[in-house]
């Protein structure tokens, strides 16, 4: 019996990757042929997957699993295939986040989401990285839903942290610390506003640290560059990163005193779960998947009072009572996302379709 994977675009260090990456190893240990189709990859990947034009034949009793995220001619494929289809989403930012910087991105989400929607004649389960993302599905149509945790490997954020960033930021400043890519709905004009306040009305030491690639919207990285300017925000007080290695984002965790996201629109929130790994207290806009994923800990806000955030991030970077309870809290979700039984459950819905 074959149980194979589409991925569009195959990345390693990419969340849809890892999983997909995860699923195949864990296949193949319980003794399924599986393997994973992409259009493109990356080059180290190619031993690891096929291109989808190798695609092989499938009988009745054969299992896909298509991973969608964005737009591609796999749709249409995924459509036509015989066997049994199981989709999973990990969810499209809705289109009008983009609309004032790019008509391009604004038409391929736009597209995309269309795209997901029209699969749920076609599918026989779907699957979602979060509750959020399970109730998009049910209002796209699908009838038969359930949530599959994104895959999460723990064990790389036990290697060592690169140290030259680690001594360079953990100095007398409060660094707040962002991790995602510098698009619209992540909202970093609005943690700009944060770190403004926090300037002008409590400490001059502040510094806001963004890693993420600032390539993925030019137009909307140059709008926050001239923001800065604006607010008279200087370069060593919002620094941008832009995509870097493990070691080095891992230095600027266990150096940030807090990690804010303002963030409109989340499928899931990698970040949110690595902020619990390395006990950094988690401030959050309550939105869509951010909820679901912090599960209880940290901190969420109902609106943006920058004056109240400022405030907040202040006590929690000098409130070491305050700082210890939220990470107690913080452990404890750590706790229970580690202990969801993924594989388990992949296992179960594959011999329920296969019977």
């Amino acid at each position: 019996m074959k149980v194979n994977q589409l991925v569009p675009s195959y990345h390693r260090g990419d969340a849809i990757g890892d999983t997909a990456g995860h699923i195949k190893r864990f296949l193949l240990s319980q003794g399924f042929a599986s393997n994973i189709y992409c259009l493109d990859r990356d080059l180290e990947l190619e031993d690891e997957s096929e291109l989808f034009a190798h695609f092989p034949e499938l009988g009745e009793g054969d299992i896909t699993l298509f991973h969608f995220a964005l737009p591609s001619p796999m749709t249409e494929a995924f459509k036509k295939l015989p066997g049994k289809k199981v989709l999973i989403y990990h969810n499209i930012t809705p289109a009008e986040f983009f609309e004032d910087f790019s008509e391009e991105m604004a038409r391929i989400t736009r597209l995309g989401r269309q795209e997901a929607a029209s699969l749920a004649g076609y599918t026989h389960l779907a699957l979602a990285d979060s509750e959020y993302n399970r109730l998009e599905l049910v209002d796209f149509g699908f009838k038969k839903t359930d949530v599959f945790p994104l895959f999460v490997d723990f064990e790389k954020y036990e290697q060592p942290v690169n140290p030259f960033v680690y001594d360079l930021y953990n100095d007398e400043r409060t660094n707040i610390l962002f991790v995602g890519r510098i698009v619209p709905n992540k909202r970093i004009e609005d943690l700009l506003r944060v770190v403004q306040y926090y300037k002008k009305f409590i400490s001059p030491l502040i510094r806001l640290i963004i890693i993420g690639k600032t390539a993925s919207l030019p137009k909307y990285y140059e709008a926050l560059i001239r923001f800065m300017d604006e607010l008279f925000l200087q370069p060593d007080e919002v620094v941008f990163t832009g995509h870097i290695p493990d070691a080095e984002m891992f230095a600027y965790y266990r150096a940030s005193d807090v990690f804010l996201s303002l963030s409109e629109h989340e499928g899931f929130g990698l970040p949110f779960i690595e902020s619990l790994v390395f006990d950094l207290p988690a401030v959050a806009y309550k939105c869509t998947a951010v909820p679901y994923t912090l599960g209880g800990g940290g901190v969420l806000v109902n609106g943006k009072d920058f004056r109240m955030l400022g405030e907040l991030i202040h006590r929690l970077a000098a409130d070491k009572e305050l700082r210890e309870k939220i990470i107690k809290g913080q452990r404890k979700r750590l706790d229970e996302f580690k202990s969801l039984d993924s594989q388990g459950k992949l296992l179960k819905h594959i011999k329920d379709l296969s019977a």
